[in-house]
């Protein structure tokens, strides 16, 4: 398949941008006006440039209010449309987007419009120039693919053709069924954006919040489906205007906009394979099924005996040191916690790393190297187990292993002179918790969909002492594996501040009995994250507890949640640099995360 995007999706200058999409893999650009009129380069330059970096310049775009226009406006049109043409000549472009008119249009008449499209196909003809016609969602008059279908086929003319824009559709909840009335040979363009499925005007959802494919609300794997049904062989091009993706660097966006291209590629092969039979150049990644569970969850710290001392004192057992690294393993249940001092100088502790079993470690590292995803590096010693890993996009390692059939895993092993593990109500680790920077969360959403096939489960906004968290759920489809992702308020969004202006990152552990956990805790001089009185004041009025039962969960410092599925009991720890630990407890179905006590664990946090 040929891929596209426009230079509008990244920051830079255009020939940044250039560099960037080709870095990435991108095998053509189309070229934003905007960005052509401030490069400082010739058109020429460009054309030279692009060549040497391996892109084709695919579109020219755009060229707007061209139709549905009083005699006098169009011959201002036609003037305008040829020089155009004549720049593009210098660019040794064939291809212009012509968008449907939101601005002076004063015709609603479809053969109007047609004749004049076919009149401005007979301009560009001359120049071996083509014209993709679109319909803008906001347009005046033509605001749906399947009017500016039949304006099209009215103008009858070998150089005028459509362009499909999945953002124009999709917003608008146009029906794709009428993809397949169109000949193949006449999409003379696709471009392909997602979106959040928001309530506002459509051209500020448009113009702020489009997304790249995977991230968003749209069906974009039934939408290019049928396109690719209709027979159309061109580039598939991402179009998408984010305020977030014009302020980031342009090499990480574009290698991002590409590992979403490839894994919409790979959900249309497996949408409709009918369709992409005959099509070898549409291809899935490797097959890898969702991990089965969490390996590990790993802290990093330049001295990490705050975190020991917790840790025994929530009933972990010490399992040994690794045999040739400053690395300690504890566990609990089927819970590992490793704690790594190697390459930490100056580090607070911080969640660092988290461990994946997976069926088929192999495959895995396939699809990881077919999306191009950064790797992770750890020396490793020729006696000692190989673990795969990639960077997430917050800077987080993922590991992944083929998970045992029985018994600890293979690299539980490198760690010696430690105690055998004693029985513990702590059964396994429930969630990990991952604090996002703003820039990023969209990124590692397809890092985790896309890479292990997590499925994105729920949204909610948690507010907090310093403004609104967002979170983002990440699933396994059996369940065991649950990563909220948190985006946090600006004035927390990077990390390296101290107390209170970090959001710290957890990991929560699932028990058998947490109240009991908690009693033993205390007697070993556990001090849990105090809760307020007012929150228990509320849980007893919104739940209707017992006082007893109030009255322990005030004593214990315990959080409580209920659904129509179930129960959730919990405490936190205190946080340790950038770090703190939950103990939960499901009863029943439940399967949420008690979003009601995260403001009030945001602000005893801070208070702490």
């Amino acid at each position: 398949m040929k891929t596209s995007i426009a230079t509008v999706c990244v920051s830079g200058t255009l020939a940044d941008k250039l560099h960037a999409c080709a870095a990435a893999g991108f095998d053509g650009v189309e070229i934003f006006e905007p960005d052509l009129l401030a490069a400082p380069e010739s058109p020429e330059e460009i054309a030279a440039l692009a060549a040497r970096l391996g892109l084709s310049l695919d579109l020219y775009q755009p060229m707007r209010d061209v139709e549905g226009v009083d005699e006098e406006a169009f011959a201002a049109v036609l003037r305008r449309a040829e020089a155009k043409f004549r720049l593009m000549r210098r660019l040794g472009m064939d291809l212009v987007l012509c968008c449907s008119n939101v601005a002076t249009a004063t015709v609603d008449d479809d053969a109007v419009s047609a004749s004049q499209l076919r009149r401005l196909g007979e301009l560009a003809e001359g120049y071996g120039i083509r014209i993709a016609f679109e319909a803008l969602a906001w347009g005046r008059y033509v605001d749906d693919y399947r009017r500016a279908w039949r304006i099209v086929e009215l103008a009858d003319h070998p150089a005028v053709g459509i362009c499909l824009d999945s953002f124009h559709m999709l917003s608008r909840g146009h029906d794709p069924a009428a993809i397949a009335d169109i000949p193949g040979d006449r999409i003379f363009f696709v471009q392909l954006a997602d979106a959040p499925l928001l309530s506002m005007d459509v051209l500020s959802w448009s113009r702020h919040h489009r997304l790249f494919p995977g991230e968003g609300g749209f069906d974009l794997v039934d939408f290019t489906a049928r396109i690719v049904a209709a027979g159309y062989t061109g580039p598939w091009s991402l179009e998408v205007f984010n305020d977030t993706f014009r302020q980031t660097d342009p090499r990480r966006t574009a290698l991002h906009a590409r590992r979403s291209l490839r894994w919409l590629e790979d959900a249309v092969a497996r949408y409709a394979p009918d369709a992409t039979v005959s099509r070898p150049d549409i291809a899935m990644l490797p097959d890898s099924a969702a991990p089965s569970d969490v390996d590990f969850v790993e802290i990093t710290a330049e001295d990490t005996s705050s975190v020991e001392e917790l840790l025994a004192q929530l009933g972990f057992t010490p399992r040994g040191r690794h045999r040739t690294k400053p690395v300690t393993l504890w566990t609990a249940g089927e819970a590992r916690v490793i704690l790594n001092e190697q390459h930490a100088r100056g580090q607070a502790p911080r969640l660092a790393a988290i461990g994946f079993e997976v069926d088929d470690a192999e495959a895995v590292d396939l699809r990881m190297h077919d999306l191009r995803v950064p790797r992770a590096y750890r020396r490793t010693y020729a006696s000692e187990e190989r673990l795969d890993g990639a960077v997430a996009p917050d800077g987080t390692e993922i590991y992944w292993a083929q998970a045992a059939d029985e018994g600890d895993p293979a690299w539980v092993r490198e760690f010696e002179h430690g105690e055998p593990p004693r029985e513990s109500p702590v059964l396994a680790v429930d969630h990990i918790s991952l604090t996002q920077p703003w820039q990023v969360v969209e990124e590692s959403t397809l890092f985790y969909t896309a890479g292990f096939a997590l499925s994105l489960d729920s949204r909610t906004d948690v507010p907090g002492p310093q403004g609104l968290v967002e979170s983002r759920v990440l699933t396994a489809p059996n369940g065991a594996i649950r990563i909220p992702l948190n985006v946090a308020p600006p004035i927390l969004a990077e990390r390296g501040g101290d107390g209170p202006t970090v959001l710290p990152q957890h990991a929560a552990f699932r028990c058998t009995d947490v109240r009991a956990l908690a009693r033993a805790a205390r007697t070993r001089g556990f001090r849990p994250l105090e809760m307020p009185a007012n929150y228990y004041d509320d849980i007893a009025a919104r739940f209707d507890l017992a006082d007893a039962f109030v009255d322990e969960l005030r004593d214990l410092h315990l959080g409580y949640d209920r659904d129509s599925a179930g129960e959730y009991l919990h405490f936190y720890t205190r946080t340790i640099g950038e770090v703190f630990l939950e103990f939960v407890e499901r009863i029943g179905d439940y399967a949420g995360f008690a979003a009601g006590t995260a403001p009030v664990r945001l602000t005893a946090q801070r208070g702490r």
